[in-house]
């Protein structure tokens, strides 16, 4: 079994990073080394995590030279600091293994416009300029294949938004591999969390926690120190009305909903458990247990982070080490991929 997972470096990382992905990579990787990875068609047959960060996705958005060095950096060590072990896990950066752009620019032969048409994340970014619209962000979801297939992943995290993108992944290796007459592409199974964070902004309940947000008491972010954290929850948007008794009762109040998520993620239980756990009270009650709660969670993580940031040169040493592990892993696909299309390489 080998499970795949990038994400793509941003500045000023925040809980949603946290505990939207970062944490359930962690997960994962214990996980595989229990032989236990959790999917819908669980296995025993221990495994291999592959995380990376996704720099050459990143072009896609303008952004300067050393803000991207610094971001990549930092989500490396903001991995390292949540648990990710760079000796049970292989943690790189794609623009470390070009494989990856090589075997993109190989399935651009075999993906299908019409197939990169109906792929609603282009839509929703470009709007009404798709003209003006970057060509990478249009064939963003063939590097995404290549990042996929490369690696013969079995299993890949994807929320809904991603979903079709996996698809698309599975179309790509079934044509080439139909095509060349090969069996050298994995179709990878996707892996759906039963219960996925969306953690929401503390100023609006119905937007995602974005670092993009010009209000810095929209997040936490995994710098804030202790008196920061409980500052913003205390002063996070919510309702004059009480918990209710059951998560059904946090219908139609979208703040209040998104502390009691974040309450129960944080905790490892059901929004009902801590709505029961709560119920009657107000939020002058609520705040502060959540405040602490976050505060206890994120403070290690935080310390570890702020020590691993300051040293660039171990930083890289990481990546290098994940790049070259992936390299050799990725050699022999990329290989019979070269063969399968007749270039001499």
């Amino acid at each position: 079994m080998r499970v795949l997972s990038g994400i793509q470096p941003t500045g000023n990382l925040h809980l949603g990073n946290y505990l939207g992905a970062i944490r359930n990579w962690v997960r994962m990787q214990d996980e595989m080394d229990s032989g236990a990875a959790n999917t819908d068609t669980p296995t025993k047959t221990p495994g291999q995590c592959f995380f990376f960060l996704a720099d050459m996705h990143s072009i896609t958005v303008h952004e300067g030279r050393e803000q991207r060095i610094r971001n990549v950096r930092d989500m490396a060590a903001a991995l390292v600091a949540a648990g990710i072990d760079p000796d049970r896990s292989v943690l790189f950066n794609q623009a470390r293994v070009p494989a990856h752009a090589e075997l993109c620019w190989l399935l651009n032969g075999t993906a299908r416009i019409g197939w990169l048409n109906r792929m609603t994340q282009f839509k929703d970014k470009v709007g009404k300029d798709r003209e003006g619209a970057s060509i990478g962000l249009f064939v963003y979801p063939v590097l995404q294949a290549a990042d996929i297939l490369l690696y013969n992943a079995t299993h890949v995290p994807v929320g809904e938004d991603q979903k079709q993108h996996l698809e698309l992944a599975r179309d790509i290796a079934t044509k080439f591999n139909t095509d060349f007459g090969v069996e050298l592409f994995t179709l990878p199974d996707p892996i759906i969390p039963k219960e996925s964070a969306r953690i929401m902004s503390f100023r609006d309940g119905t937007a995602k926690m974005s670092k993009s947000d010009p209000s810095d008491m929209s997040r936490i972010n995994l710098t804030d120190d202790d008196d920061a954290i409980m500052q913003k929850v205390k002063k996070a948007k919510t309702d004059p009305e009480p918990l209710p008794e059951t998560a059904e009762g946090l219908a139609g109040r979208p703040e209040a909903n998104n502390l009691v998520g974040i309450f129960a993620t944080l905790r490892g239980t059901t929004p009902d458990a801590v709505c029961a756990e709560f119920a009657g009270k107000g939020f002058g009650a609520f705040k502060p247990a959540l405040g602490e709660l976050l505060v206890e969670t994120l403070r290690p993580i935080r310390e570890r982070f702020l020590e691993l940031r300051t040293d660039d040169a171990a930083l890289d040493a990481i990546l290098d080490k994940g790049a070259a592990k992936a390299a050799a892993a990725a050699e022999p696909t990329l290989r019979a991929a070269y063969d399968a299309l007749g270039l001499m390489r």
